[in-house]
């Protein structure tokens, strides 16, 4: 089971993922961090990861979507606090070669 959560402070909209991000959760991530991103207008989406226990290849679709629509509206986009199983999945797919990953949360 998947938990978004959100916080706001400075033009800086933090949404964060935790529990499991799987093909039966991603839709809901983008759909509910696009919801978050239309109520907190921002400059920056930080997408935490901190909190996810597994993330399969949907996730890499959740994370591609919110970084197009924040490079389409001019916002900055970060990935923070990827545990090592997702992080795995996003080098295999060369996203850091593409997008800002942080560590810590």
């Amino acid at each position: 089971m998947l938990h978004i959560t959100q916080a706001e402070s400075g033009g800086v909209l933090t949404v964060s993922l935790s529990g499991e991000l799987d093909h039966h959760a991603a839709r809901e991530a983008i759909e509910q961090s696009e919801d978050l991103m239309a109520l907190y207008p921002c400059e920056k989406l930080v997408l935490n990861l901190a909190g996810l226990t597994f993330m399969d290849s949907s996730g890499l679709a959740v994370v591609l979507h919110l970084h197009r629509t924040c490079a389409r509206s001019g916002c900055d986009f970060v990935v923070r606090g990827t545990p090592p199983q997702p992080m795995r999945v996003f080098e295999a797919a060369g996203l850091p070669q593409v997008m800002i990953f942080e560590r810590g949360e």
